[in-house]
């Protein structure tokens, strides 16, 4: 039963939880239809509904873009879940959907509407990729080098017509070049925070 407790205590502490709790979020909200109220979409912003910068994250377009998308993240955490607890990866989420939201609006002007994980998901694992350098790990560099061959691919190609048809939607690839740049600002912030802490507490 000890055993038990603390395995389950283990795993609430974790990031999966995090991811849990998103993926309920994501399929509740889909069924739900909210996208009048809490999809991005740059007037109402304009107005003052700020809250759509975050959860038009959270919403998507159709089924197949709502797997894609929670699978996407599955992956993603799959993959880097070392790196975080619960706290950090909470922080995380929360720093790479803001952005995400305030990068397109204030850098796409022209980009009036957007919904999906997918700008943010391309946050996450540059942040991951990079995390993955600093440990040691040299597949973190072909995985920052892979996300920024795909990202420049997509800002002169486009997204592919497939993927462009299975959501039923344009793909936002503007959206993933601000989840690029947003989880290479939130390592380097982070970095600078514990740099400064150090260099406090060796002179204390």
């Amino acid at each position: 039963m000890f055993i038990a407790s603390t395995k389950i205590r283990l795993w609430l502490s974790s990031s999966y939880s995090l991811v849990v709790l998103v993926t309920i979020v994501c399929i509740g909200l889909y069924f739900l239809n909210l996208a009048d109220s809490l999809a991005y979409r740059r007037v109402e912003i304009g107005d003052g509904e700020y809250w759509r910068l975050l959860t038009g994250n959270l919403l998507h377009t159709n089924v197949w873009h709502l797997i894609m998308n929670l699978a996407g993240l599955w992956v993603i955490v799959l993959l880097h879940h070392t790196h975080y607890r619960l706290l950090h990866f909470s922080l995380l989420f929360i720093a790479c959907s803001l952005l995400q939201g305030l990068g397109l609006y204030l850098f796409y002007p022209g980009l009036i509407g957007y919904v999906g994980l997918s700008g943010m998901l391309h946050g996450l694992f540059t942040y991951g990729a990079i995390k993955d350098i600093t440990v040691g790990l040299k597949s973190g560099y072909l995985l920052l080098l892979g996300v920024i061959i795909k990202v420049s691919y997509e800002q002169i190609y486009g997204a592919s017509r497939e993927v462009t048809e299975m959501i039923g939607a344009r793909v936002a690839t503007e959206a993933h070049l601000v989840g690029v740049v947003s989880g290479i600002l939130i390592f380097l912030l982070v970095y600078a925070v514990r740099f400064l802490n150090k260099q406090c507490a060796d002179t204390v």
